[in-house]
């Protein structure tokens, strides 16, 4: 019953790590990451984590030959990464990071999974930081676990390339929901020191508007509330974009949760539109009020 849940409790999870579950059929993978001069992810989790988690490196597992950050990797790369983490295809993955919101890099850790056939992975709900405000053990303990064979397999439905993107512009074939804050969606404000703006068409509900203040996922009737209010329609072609391919993953958790389990993310997201695009397909009040 466990397989398959896209959201775990602490509860749950200290209970099976105190039970001493983790191994190779239960692995805890702590997929944070930070802007550099912000925080240090690795060394972060070298001083406290889940007992029995293994680091999840987003810079390693990415293609890194792409210019544009956080790529998916091949199926070999991928295979090999996780395989080293002790992940095999009958593992139950749970994923969590250490961010101040709760959540967010363990929903791109969870797609990934997906994105190659992986369907037994969970998010943490409320992440590290309710783990730790909960009262749940943490260690400084670095475990090593037993390598294992992961197969990847590539499920090209849960992602769009900048080529479908374009075509959809015109065909509208599915709905394009944008996780970026507002006022990166509009274009009044930079994103990263890059312009900012949308792709034509686009729906933007901020990443957060999923989470509660505490920082866990809202219930499935706020959820589908939101997801109403902006009137996009759960039975229909649903991608997911954001800056690099990141928040829009919360997008298809909180859609997952509703049962629509097929939401793609746009991988290139708004860093590869903004710079393959053509200028008419940049939507931004910036540019409007400039003319």
């Amino acid at each position: 019953q466990v397989l398959s849940r896209p959201l775990v409790t602490a509860k749950w999870l200290s209970e099976a790590v105190r039970a001493g579950r983790v191994g190779a059929s239960l692995r805890i993978l702590d997929a944070s990451w930070y802007p550099p001069q912000e925080r240090n992810a690795r060394q972060e989790f070298k001083e406290s984590h889940i007992p029995g988690a293994s680091f999840f490196d987003i810079e390693e597992c990415r293609d890194q030959s792409s210019p544009y950050d956080f790529m998916l990797p091949s199926e070999s790369h991928f295979a090999d990464y996780v395989g080293r983490l002790g992940v095999s295809n009958d593992t139950h993955v749970v994923v969590y990071d250490g961010d101040a919101l709760g959540t967010f890099y363990a929903p791109r850790a969870w797609w990934m999974f997906r994105a190659f056939g992986h369907k037994e992975v969970s998010v943490l709900n409320g992440g590290f930081k309710n783990w730790v405000k909960e009262g749940h053990p943490v260690t400084a303990e670095v475990s090593q676990p037993t390598p294992a064979v992961f197969k990847a397999r590539l499920n090209r439905a849960l992602l769009k390339t900048f080529e479908e993107m374009i075509q959809n512009v015109g065909s509208l074939k599915f709905q394009v929901v944008d996780s970026r804050p507002e006022g990166r969606f509009r274009g009044t404000e930079l994103d990263q020191g890059l312009e900012s703006g949308h792709i034509p068409g686009a729906v933007n509900i901020p990443f957060q508007s999923f989470l509660t203040e505490a920082g866990h996922e809202k219930s499935i009737e706020e959820i589908q509330e939101i997801f109403r209010e902006k009137q996009v329609d759960l039975s229909k072609p649903l991608t997911a974009t954001c800056r690099k391919g990141v928040t829009a993953c919360h997008v298809a958790l909180a859609a997952y949760l509703c049962g629509k389990r097929d939401v793609a993310i746009y991988d290139g997201s708004w860093s590869e539109w903004f710079h393959r695009a053509p200028a008419r397909y940049k939507v931004s009040e910036r540019k409007r009020s400039k003319a």
